[in-house]
């Protein structure tokens, strides 16, 4: 090779080199990166979500799986947490407009959202069932018997049952509820037959209510990963948290947490 083209050869790659780094430069900063030098870890949930994420009536503190996790992760950050309110109507936009580093409110994952927001490594997972009053259980006797135009079925607008309901049940009435009221308030309140709750939900809803029911326990639908959510593109922050899933897995963390909250199955 002449000389002339092996210094053709080395500016070359010098130029990539340069842009590389320029590239890597304009890059956004990490949350990770933030939430080091501020000292915080800002968490979006719903407190609407029992045993996930929820109030506690009388003291009105955030309890549940979910805040434990928030505030374990924190500690092994060594930061502060905040806590954002939020909906599940908003939930993907508060991500989108960097309102919350991360969202731990009892996710699951989803195609949709996964065009939008980035979803860490599983560390659960759940199913939906049927909830009803136990007075009208026995007029549904399998999942195709709610697919009918006289059975009315409610759902929170922003969850995935907006989108099983829609495919799964499209011949049945919809009530779309909006937050903060939830779904089981219209059950509850006899508007509705029918809601579609996820298993871990259900079981807490007809501890908390012994009028509801949930059906099929033993043909749940729509079994689906849980995650937690954070940017799209914040590749650094996104296996920061994996790592974090794996390594409190495997210390048994998740497993101790999970039986404190009655999540079975997990």
């Amino acid at each position: 090779m002449s000389s002339g083209r092996m210094i053709g050869k080395l500016a070359l790659v010098a130029l990539m080199l340069l842009c590389a780094a320029g590239g890597a430069q304009a890059q956004q900063k990490s949350r990770l990166t933030t939430i080091q030098e501020t000292n915080k870890l800002r968490v979006g949930t719903t407190g609407d979500f029992n045993p996930m994420s929820f109030r506690d009536p009388t003291t009105r503190e955030l309890k549940g799986h979910q805040i434990d996790v928030a505030n374990q992760l924190a500690k092994d950050m060594g930061v502060a947490v905040e806590f954002v309110p939020t909906d599940w109507r908003t939930l993907i936009n508060g991500v989108i407009a960097n309102q919350y580093d991360v969202v731990m409110t009892g996710t699951s994952m989803s195609v949709a959202r996964a065009k939008a927001v980035g979803f860490t490594i599983p560390w659960g997972k759940n199913a939906f069932v049927p909830l009803v009053d136990k007075a009208n259980a026995a007029k549904f006797k399998n999942w195709d018997s709610l697919n009918d135009p006289n059975v009315t079925v409610a759902f929170n607008l922003g969850t995935t049952m907006e989108q099983f309901v829609a495919r799964d049940l499209p011949k049945a009435k919809v009530r779309r509820v909006e937050s903060p009221a939830r779904d089981w308030q219209e059950l509850i309140s006899g508007r509705v037959d029918a809601t579609i709750t996820s298993l871990i939900e259900g079981a807490a809803l007809t501890d908390q209510y012994p009028q509801l029911q949930m059906l099929f326990t033993d043909t749940p639908r729509n079994g689906i990963p849980m995650a937690f959510i954070t940017a799209i593109d914040d590749v650094v922050f996104l296996n920061f948290l994996d790592s974090w899933i794996r390594i409190r897995t495997s210390d048994g963390w998740f497993e101790e947490t999970n039986k404190k909250w009655k999540l079975t199955g997990q």
